[in-house]
């Protein structure tokens, strides 16, 4: 069981987590930071070398909770350019192609292998879809997508992967390609998520910002960060707020504390 709710408040530790998160203060050696930095890709590559296309779930909640990809639409059957921004495998890529029949997406991956894996996917078709390699922080997307031509990007899951010091080159890449008007649905982990919780000390890269043992890097974003993020590039603020939800498993009397932060920035 799970229940959920939204809001603008962040998760209030309980005095053990703050003391363990207060305590935890050495940061990963910067030499150690910067090879993580130079292998990003190789570690998102060899992530997906172990665990093909079954790590993650199809997404299939994508279209109920982003009402937007319906909403966006002046009439029903309106074709939509959408660009999902570090598509993986395809995992919300293809719920999304095989709900909605109006839509030709155009999907990019940090990683080659992810790109290949979704080229290979039975229900991938060049028709409704073109997928490319691309690292958003330094490859153009001009040259891949004509400017101001898509009416929705996704960026779910991806920007908490980037060093925060290169978000907003993601940022700024997208708006290239975004139509005016349109919009950036954004959901990714949020501050005090349990997956934060659960870093053992050593791991530590930055404020909110830490590294797993595979290598990849993952943060934990507040709501005021994000809009700052986002205002800096040029978006407006449309929603942005905390997604509080509960994982209960009753087998083993565990509650699990998850946070995400979802999003919508619009590009005036």
């Amino acid at each position: 069981g799970a229940f959920q709710k939204k809001g603008h408040s962040a998760r209030i530790l309980s005095p053990e987590e703050a003391e363990r998160l207060a305590k935890d203060q050495v940061l990963v050696s910067e030499f150690k930071q910067l090879k993580l930095e130079k292998e990003a890709q190789r570690n998102w590559d060899l992530f997906y070398k172990r665990n093909s296309t079954n790590f993650f779930k199809d997404r299939h909640w994508t279209t109920r909770e982003f009402q937007e990809l319906k909403a966006c639409r002046e009439f029903a059957d309106q074709k939509l350019t959408i660009l999902e921004a570090g598509c993986g495998v395809g995992n919300c890529l293809f719920p999304l192609l095989e709900e909605d029949l109006n839509i030709f997406a155009y999907a990019c991956d940090f990683s080659p292998r992810a790109v290949e894996y979704v080229k290979k996917n039975p229900l991938y078709s060049t028709e409704r879809c073109k997928v490319f390699q691309c690292d958003l922080t330094k490859d153009d997307l001009l040259e891949y997508i004509p400017a101001d031509s898509v009416d929705v990007v996704t960026l779910i899951f991806v920007l908490s992967a980037i060093h925060p010091d290169k978000m907003h080159l993601v940022l700024k890449n997208i708006y290239k390609v975004l139509k005016p008007g349109k919009c950036v649905l954004f959901r990714d982990y949020g501050l005090y998520d349990h997956a934060m919780l659960r870093f053992k000390s050593g791991s530590k890269l930055g404020e909110n910002f830490y590294v797993r043992q595979d290598g990849t890097r993952s943060y934990f974003f507040t709501d005021e960060f994000l809009y700052q993020l986002f205002k800096a590039e040029g978006y407006e603020q449309v929603v942005n707020e905390y997604v509080h939800r509960e994982t209960v498993n009753r087998k083993e009397d565990l509650r699990v504390p998850r946070v995400f932060l979802q999003s919508k920035f619009q590009k005036p």
